[in-house]
C-alpha cells in the first residue's frame, strides 16, 4: 500500500491545480491518465533531483507519460499560466491590495551544466561553464518570470528578454525595476524608454566601502528566490538539455512553493 511521499499534493492543493490541467480533445480514446499522479510524479523528481527513468513505481504513472505531459504542459504555456494564477493568489492571501505588483526585482545565477546541456556557455566572472537563470519577481520574491540563457550571456543583455515576456495587458501596475549595477545597461534603459515608457529602473548599489556582503534594498528578495529554487535538488545543476525545460523546471519549484503557501494561508 502506497502510503505518499512528501511531495504528494494535498486535497487543497489537488483543489488549486486541477482548474488548469488542460481538457481532454475528444479525439482518440478516452483519457485514462490520472493528472494528480503525473503531477505528484514530475514534484518528486523536481525535488529529489532524480531522472526520468528512475520516477518510484509506486507514483502510479509510468515515466514516459510523466515526462510527456511535461513537455506538453512546457510547449502549450500551462506552467507559465499556472504560476501566474498562482503568485496572485498568494499576493491576495498574504494581505497585498492588487494581485499584480506595481514594483519589480530582477537577477540572474549561473549554474553548471552537464554533458546534455544544449548551447553552454562560460561565465568568466563566476568561472562556472554552464546556464544562467534570469528571473523577475515581485517584492515578495514569486517568480514572474523566467528566461534560461547560456552563462556567458549578459544580464543587460538578457533583461529586455526577460522584461519582454512580463505581459504589459496583464502587469500594468509594474512602474519599476530594481536591480544591481549589471543592468546598468544603455541598450536596456533604451529597450524600457520604448517598450515600458511607464517603468523606471531602479538600481542598488552597496554602500561605499563596503567589503562584505550587504542586503540590498527591496532587490534582496530575488536573492532569496533563488535560494528558495535552490532547495530542489533538480535545480542544483542545469540537468536539463534544452533551455525550455530549464524554465519550466523552475516554473515547477515555484509552484511547489506558492502551493504550500496558500495550504498555510487556508
Amino acid at each position: 500500500m502506497r502510503t505518499g511521499y512528501p511531495t504528494d499534493l494535498t486535497e487543497s492543493e489537488w483543489a488549486l491545480v486541477q482548474p488548469f490541467v488542460p481538457p481532454p480533445t475528444g479525439a482518440g480514446a478516452p483519457r485514462t491518465v490520472n493528472f494528480r499522479s503525473v503531477l505528484n510524479s514530475i514534484l518528486y523528481l523536481n525535488r529529489t533531483g532524480c531522472q526520468w527513468r528512475m520516477l518510484p513505481n509506486d507514483l502510479g504513472t509510468p515515466w514516459q507519460t510523466v515526462y510527456a505531459y511535461f513537455a506538453t504542459w512546457k510547449r502549450n504555456g500551462t506552467w507559465t499560466r499556472l504560476n501566474a494564477a498562482l503568485a496572485a493568489q498568494v499576493r491576495v492571501a498574504e494581505g497585498r491590495p492588487d494581485p499584480t505588483p506595481s514594483a519589480t526585482c530582477i537577477d540572474s545565477q549561473s549554474v553548471k551544466g552537464t554533458e546534455c546541456t544544449e548551447s553552454p556557455g562560460y561565465d568568466g566572472g563566476k568561472k562556472i561553464q554552464g546556464r544562467k537563470r534570469h528571473i523577475l519577481t515581485d517584492t515578495l520574491g514569486l517568480l514572474l518570470v523566467v528566461v534560461v540563457t547560456a552563462a556567458n550571456v549578459d544580464d543587460g543583455a538578457a533583461a529586455a528578454t526577460v522584461l519582454g515576456r512580463l505581459d504589459p495587458g496583464v502587469y500594468s501596475r509594474v512602474r519599476a525595476v530594481f536591480a544591481d549595477q549589471k543592468y546598468h545597461n544603455h541598450a536596456f534603459e533604451a529597450w524600457l524608454s520604448g517598450h515600458r515608457p511607464g517603468v523606471r529602473l531602479e538600481i542598488s548599489s552597496r554602500p561605499p566601502g563596503a567589503t562584505t556582503f550587504q542586503p540590498l534594498r527591496v532587490r534582496w528578495v530575488v536573492e532569496r528566490t533563488f535560494a528558495w529554487i535552490g532547495r530542489c535538488r533538480r535545480n542544483s545543476k542545469d540537468y536539463e538539455r534544452t533551455e525550455s525545460s530549464s524554465e519550466a523546471m523552475v516554473q515547477v519549484s515555484s509552484i511547489r512553493l506558492m502551493l504550500r503557501r496558500l495550504n498555510k494561508c487556508a
